[in-house]
């Protein structure tokens, strides 16, 4: 009985904890988003979501967690078009010219986060690169974005260090 009764209550704060991660107001994203991000990410649960004005234009960035745990975010405009999304990506399964980009730049630096980028083109997916977050050898935080080629197409460690010197 007791079991029983402990079973039942573990199963509750489980479930409670579940609902909990979630973020309350997701009734305020509009449905034809919630459609794109289930169409895109069926079982994925939902950690934070923000609404941004982008050139002109309402863009919901939502962050997300899928199925298999790793972590995804994606920029879907309020009319359920998909602007561009990202998968959490291995490090070790970098291309060798992103790594040896990232190493040139920022020599000795640890990478904490990487996400691969989709971007929509044309109603197509092509491949937008690789986010980067970086801790530096002086323990500041970077982040860059390289093509699978190897160029970096932005980095925050620049727009810092303009900020900086301004």
């Amino acid at each position: 009985m007791i079991t029983r009764l402990t079973c039942v209550i573990a199963v509750l704060l489980v479930a409670a904890v579940t609902r909990a991660d979630e973020p309350k107001d997701l009734d305020k994203i509009p449905k034809p988003v919630m459609e794109a991000l289930k169409a895109k990410f069926p079982s994925a649960k939902i950690r934070k979501w923000t609404k941004e004005t982008e050139k002109g234009k309402v863009v919901y960035d939502i962050e997300l967690t899928q199925e298999n745990g790793k972590k995804a975010e994606a920029d879907i405009f309020e009319d359920g078009t998909i602007e561009n999304f990202e998968r959490e990506f291995d490090a070790k399964e970098l291309p060798e010219a992103v790594t040896a980009a990232v190493e040139k730049k920022y020599p000795k630096a640890k990478m904490k986060e990487v996400m691969e980028i989709t971007e929509i083109k044309d109603k197509k997916e092509v491949h937008g690169g690789f986010e980067i977050v970086l801790e530096t050898a002086e323990k500041k935080e970077v982040e860059v974005t390289v093509s699978k080629e190897g160029r970096i197409l932005e980095d925050s460690g620049e727009k810092k260090d303009k900020k900086d010197k301004e």
